[in-house]
């Protein structure tokens, strides 16, 4: 017998794979043919997960897939249909979307920030939530006796990053994001000047420089706070889940960057970048062509464990001190290790103030932290947003003002 015959186990291994992949290039052909926009590396992405034993659980993988392929929220909507249709046989059908956000019925420790009364934390890991305004005023467009001199600026402050389809309007949402950081900064600055007027008795200080005297305090010594700015640290995905709000949030932390006194930026997708020189150009056209040299590979599929990984062993003791806020911009959709992510956001919040996680499809109707990644990271979250849209944003300066 020949030493290099075909081993019949091998033989049927290679088969297997062959079919894998030929059902889900077929799968793949059927979402682009549905209007998904599927590249090569959402493909590279869909093969680890079904490697990785995602195929295993129908529901898992469609989770995975849904997050994976569903860019806009019309391939939510239909993600579903489509995948059970194409690999579990059934008749795909129309599933109309009740009104209302169902985050609170889902993680009922959230606890809301403006309207609502506030709660003390307590150690047990609850966060803390600003309510989605998106599709909040949808009921009361038709409305009679609306004003008719609402301003443009008004009307675009409660549109939904994803649905700006018209480049002049594009175009002014990205300078009312840059506006927004800097009237942020201002404000800040304003509250912490006012906070530092006052001053503190220092008493221990004023009964011991007072001992000549008898002990009569004629001599007060006072305590001043010292001035320690907040500082934000960004962490932005770039990944191709989040294409249709990374323009927007770029203009955001460009504005941030501009005006803040401390503050740095990073993007990550499958690995971590250090933006910060690139945004800090005083042109924001120019600054985002830096960037785009910069974030090769950007689009892709998201592994924030290992970016957040790279972020923890070589930055943060650099960028972060005692009251640095980490905001990370991502929807938290994991195609690496979940329990790698969820062990360094634990490492990161014992390293600074507070983490703050902005996930812009929070705020779509019937989303839900279902995915492996964002349910690890959660437990280590002081404030999990929305941020889809320009007033959502807004309300996140009442949250650092406390800081």
């Amino acid at each position: 017998m020949s030493c290099c015959g075909s081993n019949p186990g091998y033989d049927e291994l290679d088969e297997v794979s062959r079919l894998v992949s030929a059902r889900l290039a077929a799968f793949l052909r059927t979402l682009r043919d549905n209007g998904f926009a599927v590249g090569l590396r959402e493909g590279q992405d869909a093969a680890s997960l079904m490697t990785a034993g995602y195929a295993r659980t129908p529901s898992l993988l469609r989770s995975a897939f849904k997050h994976l392929f569903s860019a806009r929220k019309s391939d939510w909507e239909r993600f579903d249909g489509l995948f059970d249709a194409f690999w579990l046989g059934r008749r795909a059908r129309s599933r109309s979307l009740t009104m209302g956000s169902a985050k609170a019925a889902n993680n009922p420790s959230l606890k809301s920030l403006p309207g609502h009364q506030p709660e003390p934390r307590a150690g047990d890991g609850a966060m803390d939530q600003i309510p989605s305004t998106d599709g909040a005023d949808d009921n009361r467009s038709g409305a009679e006796g609306r004003m008719e001199g609402a301003s443009r600026a008004d009307n675009l402050a409660e549109v939904d990053f994803r649905k700006l389809a018209d480049p002049a309007q594009i175009e002014e949402a990205h300078a009312a994001a840059a506006r927004l950081a800097r009237a942020m900064r201002t404000r800040l600055t304003r509250r912490d000047q006012a906070r530092r007027r006052g001053y503190r008795l220092d008493l221990r200080r004023t009964i011991h420089g007072n001992i000549s005297h008898g002990g009569v305090p004629i001599e007060l010594v006072r305590r001043q706070r010292k001035a320690k700015p907040l500082r934000l640290v960004m962490l932005l995905d770039a990944s191709g889940s989040m294409s249709m709000y990374t323009a927007v949030f770029l203009r955001f932390i460009h504005g941030v960057l501009d005006e803040f006194r401390e503050a740095e930026a990073f993007l990550f997708h499958t690995r971590l970048a250090y933006v910060s020189d690139a945004m800090k150009e005083k042109d924001a056209a120019r600054a985002l062509d830096r960037l785009s040299i910069m974030a090769q590979g950007a689009g892709g599929g998201t592994r924030i464990g290992e970016s957040l990984q790279t972020f923890n062993r070589w930055h943060a003791a650099r960028v972060i001190h005692s009251r640095t806020v980490v905001m990370i911009v991502s929807d938290g959709y994991e195609t690496g290790d979940a329990a790698l992510l969820g062990r360094e956001m634990a490492a990161l919040g014992r390293r600074c103030r507070r983490i703050v996680w902005l996930n812009p499809m929070m705020a779509w109707e019937g989303y839900a932290p279902e995915a492996a990644g964002i349910k690890a990271a959660l437990p280590h979250v002081d404030l999990y947003a929305p941020a889809n849209t320009l007033k959502s944003l807004a309300a996140l300066e009442t949250y650092l003002a406390k800081l």
